[in-house]
């Protein structure tokens, strides 16, 4: 039994309507206006509603319109019932959110045939809803999956914070920070090309790999080895044409040494009192060539310095604008904040410079900052 509005100012087509919709076994309610109509919807949910158009105050056009845009009732099937028969008529019937028409006079075998074929459209629509809300859940649940494997932050000595605003539910983006020894540190961030589930699945992949350091026959303090390992083990041309830019480093407290390795990925942003130094290595993103070479470099980390790594959708908001945000103003506003900008102060920035309240891509951020005694950046 499916439950059915009909709208109409006249009583007899009312009752014809509701007499005709009961021998088929339906719940049918009535109204005589569509401000009842609407109230009752509202309350109701009903399968399906039949309004009449030309009705006083409100008319059907405009009823059809406020249920379409009511999302608890977007799917319910309406049809209109009129003596227009125009084809601009119709037109303007289907813009406004109609699904079908009734010409009156009233065949009755015609309306019970528009509505069984309306409540199997509803029952398609109800279908596709309840499926759209389980995956979200499911989506969800793989979202909070992939939040609780990205590392907390990081006190003592050296301090870590982070940020990760994929663009769906899911992204491709992803980073880790942890111990190799206790004069190891390593720190990285990947950037899965794509989106969804399908940029998700690798970079989780490469995360467990990294961290359960399964990647065989491979020192982990070295970047270069760890990305050509990750090359020879991530060719796109096996990963659903997948390919990934990395930027991977190891830091040694007791010499303040930072040795890294790129590989497509934007250059790192180490701030100090000596300036503002971009650190990259050049290198075709991970699996792209088979034969691919990659070169690690080093530097020292001088007193208080803060290091910045990124992804690209920090400065790739509205690539198609005239006056587009892009890396260069990116950088500017690091070298601006000198350090001294939470990473919310700085996102904040990036949107408001942007007009923008949202990233078109992934967006992971981390800071890190280095205490110890003064050295030199080589």
């Amino acid at each position: 039994m499916s439950k059915i509005l009909v709208v109409d100012d006249d009583p007899a087509v009312l009752k014809l309507v509701q007499r005709a919709l009961r021998q088929q076994d339906h719940e049918v309610w009535v109204a005589s206006n569509g401000k009842e109509g609407l109230e009752k919807a509202q309350s109701l949910h009903p399968a399906l509603i039949i309004c009449d158009w030309m009705m006083p105050y409100i008319d059907g056009l405009e009823v059809c319109r406020r249920i379409k845009a009511d999302p608890q009732l977007s799917t319910t099937f309406f049809i209109l019932l009129t003596a227009k028969i125009g084809l601009e008529d119709r037109i303007e019937g289907l813009n406004t959110g109609a699904d079908d028409f009734l010409s009156k006079p009233i065949e009755i075998a015609e309306l019970q045939a528009r509505v069984r074929a309306g409540l199997r459209l509803h029952q398609v629509s109800q279908d596709l809803q309840t499926q759209k809300a389980l995956l979200e859940a499911e989506l969800a649940e793989a979202a909070s999956y992939v939040s609780a494997l990205l590392p907390p932050p990081l006190q003592g000595e050296i301090t870590i914070e982070s940020r990760f605003i994929p663009s769906r539910q899911l992204g491709g983006d992803c980073f880790d920070y942890f111990w190799l020894d206790p004069d190891q540190l390593v720190l990285y961030l990947l950037d899965v090309s794509g989106h969804g589930l399908a940029a998700a699945l690798p970079s989780i992949l490469v995360l467990n790999l990294l961290r359960s350091r399964s990647l065989p026959n491979v020192c982990f303090d070295q970047p270069a080895v760890v990305l050509a390992a990750l090359n020879e083990a991530f060719q796109m041309s096996h990963q659903n044409e997948k390919y990934f830019t990395i930027w991977y480093g190891v830091y040694r407290p007791s010499q303040r040494q930072l040795t890294y390795a790129s590989a497509g990925h934007p250059p790192a942003v180490l701030l100090a009192s000596t300036g503002s130094h971009q650190l990259r290595t050049a290198a075709l993103p991970v699996g792209m060539l088979p034969e691919a070479d990659f070169t690690s470099a080093q530097c020292i980390v001088p007193e208080s310095g803060t290091l910045y790594i990124y992804s690209d959708g920090i400065y790739e908001l509205n690539p198609s604008a005239q006056t587009a945000w892009g890396l260069k103003d990116w950088l500017q506003l690091l070298t601006q904040s000198d350090g001294s900008l939470s990473l919310d102060q700085l996102l904040q920035q990036v949107q408001t410079a942007n007009a923008s309240h949202s990233f078109n891509d992934d967006v992971s951020l981390l800071k890190i900052q280095f205490g110890g005694t003064s050295s030199e950046f080589l």
